[in-house]
């Protein structure tokens, strides 16, 4: 094994214990929070999502894509990792919601922090029907900035198609909760 894959290893196993040990701790607490209503939260919100759409980031075939494509659209951004079981656990349950939900103009993105051979291999075993980014740890610093300052995971931002954030959820979604956050849109 080299240097690098062991710090890689390393990394990730220190990003597991810390996503299961601040999952296991927030199991009763509620996992959804909406944004401040400030005008500072509401320039850094604007701020993040503009972010957002500035990446270009690899999917989960190696090809290249523009975030910027989705802008106008309303969208579920779930920050995500294949190691880390509530989020793997939310994913069919995603699945069903871009199905149902898709063709009425609503769009769910998949941001790994992870590395692009796991995310390729996760997209094709389960038959994602969403598409699915690598953003590898850049993605934590991307979540960060939509208020996930402890890095757990999963992490999901709904943004209306004005481009706003209009909630945060931090761990594995109640889809009750988050079906009717979409219907309020």
């Amino acid at each position: 094994m080299t240097k690098k894959n062991a710090l890689l290893l390393l990394v990730a196993i220190i990003c597991l214990g810390l996503g299961l040990g601040w999952g296991l701790r927030q199991r009763a607490a509620p996992v959804s929070s909406a944004p401040a209503a400030t005008p500072a939260a509401a320039a850094s919100a604007t701020a993040s999502v503009r972010a957002l759409f500035a990446q270009t980031l690899p999917d989960a075939k190696g090809q290249a894509q523009a975030l910027e494509q989705w802008r106008g659209k309303a969208i579920v951004v779930n920050f995500w990792a294949t190691w880390c079981p509530p989020c793997i656990q939310e994913m069919p349950e995603l699945n069903l919601l871009q199905a149902e939900l898709g063709p009425k103009g609503m769009q769910i993105l998949g941001i790994g922090i992870d590395s692009p051979s796991n995310i390729a291999e996760f997209s094709t075993k389960y038959k994602i029907a969403y598409p699915l980014y690598v953003a590898g740890m850049g993605g934590t610093a991307l979540a960060q900035d939509f208020g996930n300052q402890t890095g757990g995971l999963p992490y999901t931002v709904l943004i209306g198609a004005d481009g706003h954030v209009k909630k945060t959820y931090l761990g594995r979604l109640d889809f009750n909760k988050l079906r009717a956050d979409l219907a309020s849109l």
